[in-house]
């Protein structure tokens, strides 16, 4: 998830919102694509009603479901986030690299197994879990791929 706007204020009693964009234009966000406002630590999509820009850092925007100012106050001070996993991320082929744990080698990477929610690189008869917070690094100049893996996995 990806910060594009705050919340500054409410706008009027029926539900409008001021708010500030951060580093785009209110005309890049698009109408038919949920924005998230986080609640309880959790994404909540909205859809944009309309967007009316103020400047060039601003705009006045009515989301769905925020009908009265109660409702606009609760989201007053809260990030709008866009979803842009998809877009941002490259699909990088690690087929080929050498995967470390820590300094230990392990072997060369013979593959990808897309399991939804779960990811895996294929080493060996293995499949290692490719997920953030077990890569300690990754270089593409030299190929070589550092992990932290789960003791037992080899």
């Amino acid at each position: 998830m990806l910060p594009v706007a705050k919340i500054l204020k409410s706008n009027g009693v029926e539900g409008d919102l001021l708010i500030g964009l951060l580093q785009i234009e209110a005309g890049d966000l698009d109408p038919q694509e949920p924005v998230f406002v986080e609640f309880d630590g959790l994404p909540v999509p909205f859809f944009i009603e309309s967007i009316t820009p103020k400047g060039t850092s601003r705009a006045i925007i009515h989301l769905t479901d925020t009908d009265s100012l109660a409702d606009a106050e609760e989201l007053v001070g809260r990030q709008i986030l866009l979803d842009v996993e998809d877009e941002a991320e490259e699909e990088v082929d690690f087929t080929g690299w050498t995967l470390y744990d820590g300094e230990r080698l392990v072997g060369e990477i013979s593959g990808f197994e897309d399991i939804p929610g779960n990811p895996c690189l294929c080493v060996g008869d293995t499949l290692v879990p490719l997920h953030e917070d077990l890569i300690v690094s990754a270089d593409p100049q030299t190929r070589t791929i550092v992990m932290n893996l789960p003791e037992g996995l080899f």
